[in-house]
């Protein structure tokens, strides 16, 4: 067995010491938001026979989100107070996630019922843990709401920032490779298909404090593909983005903007057009 690097393993121990903050339990905190999501939208009947045992589960809930915030290194105190404000805000956050439901319902030929939404699409899932993960960030909570979100990440290959501010009935369609970023404001009643980016034009860290992503106003749809980017764009309210767009500048409301493509044709006595070169 090779010798320990001793000095190296005692400045890695003082530097993890030093942390503000430290790791939550990652599996608790996941378990947390699962617990969460099941309670409010897929409780099965072993939780529906009593109401005493659904509160029961619901306590439990509190208490593992408490000790989320001790593990964060926040005061007892404080992470009592957090605690309770962030219940106090889950009737809401249902309502909001409720609105969401129905939006996809409403929308959604492929949908039957809301209980197939509440299941099985992970849109509706992405967005229930980024509002989740957006109050807590609200609260000021350290890491933890970006944890939420990266799960929802991995789940659903839908990646929203928790600070993005989302309005309601937001309908997200398949939801593979959709990015939100930080600053993004989305109004109401917002569409967006699988790939869409609402991202910044370009990364610095001394544009930390400033709005680097679009926003998005009411009533609006991004079709497949699209990227919209910049702090300063503001996609008018009823506009729809058709696939693939690129857009960089601010759109008025009603309008319709769309990538032209062209088709040509050929038969056995025309040339092929030279084919297009490029390099990967």
């Amino acid at each position: 067995m090779q010798n320990l690097n001793i000095d190296f393993l005692e400045k890695l121990f003082e530097n993890n010491k030093k942390r503000k903050y430290s790791f939550p339990n990652k599996k608790m905190s996941t378990k947390f938001v699962e617990d969460l999501f099941y309670i409010l939208f897929t409780p099965d009947k072993k939780i529906l026979n009593k109401i005493s045992f659904f509160k029961k589960n619901y306590k439990i809930l509190q208490k593992k989100l408490y000790s989320i915030f001790l593990e964060l290194n926040i005061e007892e105190k404080n992470s009592e107070k957090l605690s309770q404000k962030f219940f106090k805000k889950i009737p809401h956050i249902y309502q909001t996630l409720i609105m969401d439901a129905n939006a996809i319902l409403e929308f959604d030929p492929a949908a039957t019922v809301i209980e197939e939404i509440f299941l099985s699409y992970p849109g509706f899932f992405a967005t229930a843990l980024y509002r989740i993960a957006h109050q807590l960030w609200i609260q000021n909570i350290p890491i933890f709401p970006r944890l939420i979100t990266e799960y929802a990440h991995s789940k659903t290959g839908v990646d929203i920032h928790a600070s993005a501010e989302i309005g309601n009935s937001f309908v997200i369609d398949h939801g593979t490779g959709i990015v939100v970023g930080s600053s993004t404001k989305i109004g109401n009643n917002v569409k967006i298909y699988q790939g869409v980016t609402l991202g910044a034009i370009y990364v610095d860290k001394k544009l930390e404090n400033k709005k680097r992503h679009p926003t998005i106003e009411d009533k609006v749809t991004i079709y497949a593909g699209g990227t919209i980017l910049g702090g300063e764009t503001v996609i008018g309210h009823d506009s729809i983005l058709g696939g693939n767009v690129w857009v960089t500048r601010s759109i008025p409301p009603f309008s319709i903007v769309y990538q032209k493509s062209e088709i040509k044709m050929r038969n056995n006595n025309t040339p092929f057009p030279d084919s297009i070169n490029f390099m990967i």
